[in-house]
């Protein structure tokens, strides 16, 4: 836990350097696929210095997010496995330092792929979820990759201008707020829109 709140601290501390924008864009970048630490606490510092710049931050988050879940993507689909069924020391070397992946949620996230599809890319986008095992196990699967790459521009483009927008309209009131709550609210939402879409589905089919 300390070694991961100086890694914390060590993201934040770009917020108060020139070179915030560039930092953003590649911490969003890595923890697509392997970093540990979520780009939401810089982009919430520097949209507080920055409330004119706040979506062009979100954008920033967005981008460098998405091509990075297709460098996690790329992982998984060519590095992932060493023979049918059978890991590769890559796979290995994440299932032992890279915080969040482990054996048994990899194969669990499989069942998810093929019950949920775009949606559970969406749902890892947008809530807490680690988003770098689910791009990684996408390209381990195979998943369908135009789906994919719509599912994370539009779950990981939400996560990311919600959180610009509330820092703009709000200001610094609201930082404890997101800090708080916002997880929570994001999954409730998630579970809200597609149990919504559920049930359109199961009147549609018993109409």
């Amino acid at each position: 836990m300390k070694a991961l709140r100086k890694l914390y601290d060590w993201v934040l501390h770009w917020a108060d350097t020139p070179y915030g924008a560039p930092a953003l864009f590649i911490l969003s970048f890595v923890e697509s696929s392997f970093f540990p630490i979520p780009p939401d606490p810089l982009l919430i510092a520097l949209v507080l210095g920055r409330r004119d710049k706040a979506f062009r931050f979100a954008a920033n988050c967005t981008v460098a997010s998405v091509l990075g879940a297709l460098l996690g993507y790329a992982i998984g689909y060519f590095v992932w496995w060493s023979g049918p069924g059978a890991f590769s020391p890559v796979a290995w070397f994440f299932f032992h330092h890279i915080p969040g992946f482990s054996v048994e949620l990899f194969r669990y996230i499989q069942a998810l792929f093929e019950k949920w599809n775009f949606w559970i890319i969406f749902t890892a986008g947008f809530t807490p979820i680690p988003y770098k095992v689910f791009t990684v196990s996408g390209g381990a699967f195979n998943v369908n990759l135009p789906m994919f790459l719509i599912a994370s521009i539009i779950g990981r483009g939400a996560r990311f201008f919600l959180v610009a927008s509330l820092i703009w309209k709000f200001g610094p009131q609201i930082k404890s707020f997101i800090d708080r709550y916002f997880n929570w609210l994001a999954v409730l939402f998630t579970i809200l829109l597609i149990g919504g879409f559920a049930l359109v589905k199961w009147w549609g089919a018993n109409l």
